[in-house]
């Protein structure tokens, strides 16, 4: 239970009080920090001629992120791509940091919930950007008017869903490892790790963007 709960590392003074500061704020913090100081070293030389292999493997993984988004949502989304991007890398860093011995930001509740929200924002501001507000409000009333109660749950039941989808799954994983780890001997959760902290934390996170495509894409229709 101690290794579950996320734990006030800082306290900042704040008005009257003090201001906690969790955990899970603080590794997004590092999480954020070695994403820019990445950023800074793949881009400071780039070539538009004889590009470098860095180069080229970058540019191979952009394109197939654009490709794969514009494939869901088509290409007048384009502007979307880079806000999916950012949060499919930041939520697959997040779910395998546990390898590095820090606790992953997601399985805090108020972190999910913070990127669900972003996302339901998102997707609501874009079928009001292609369509506009009046088609917005009317296609809560679609078939029939007696569905708009449905409808305008819905706002809240996406975001809720991703929440607890990415919530549950990156606390489960945990919860399983940490078991593995006090049952049996050390070297026998090793091959547990490769799948609940690399490959079901990456899946995790592709399933959250690509869903948040996929609302943006109906929302839009």
């Amino acid at each position: 239970m101690e290794e579950l709960q996320c734990e006030t590392v800082i306290k900042i003074p704040f008005l009257n009080g003090l201001l906690d500061i969790k955990e899970s704020i603080v590794v997004t913090w590092i999480i954020m920090a070695v994403i820019v100081a990445l950023c800074i070293i793949f881009v400071r030389n780039l070539k538009v001629e004889n590009p470098g292999k860095g180069q080229l493997l970058l540019e191979s993984a952009i394109s197939t992120g654009q490709n794969f988004f514009e494939d869901v949502m088509g290409k007048e989304n384009r502007k979307y791509i880079p806000y999916l991007l950012t949060v499919l890398i930041y939520i697959g860093i997040s779910n395998i940091i546990g390898l590095f011995g820090f606790k992953p930001p997601t399985k805090d509740l108020n972190v999910t919930a913070a990127i669900a929200i972003m996302s339901m924002i998102l997707i609501e501001y874009s079928g009001i950007h292609k369509n506009g507000v009046k088609h917005w409000v009317k296609h809560f009333a679609e078939p029939v008017p007696f569905v708009a109660p449905i409808m305008i749950l819905e706002i809240v039941i996406r975001p809720l869903s991703l929440c607890m989808r990415l919530f549950g799954n990156v606390l489960g994983a945990f919860v399983i490892m940490e078991l593995l780890k006090t049952v049996v001997p050390v070297l026998a959760p090793i091959p547990f790790s490769f799948y609940f902290d690399i490959f079901d934390g990456l899946l995790q996170a592709y399933v959250f963007v690509f869903l948040t495509a996929l609302f943006m894409n109906e929302e839009q229709e």
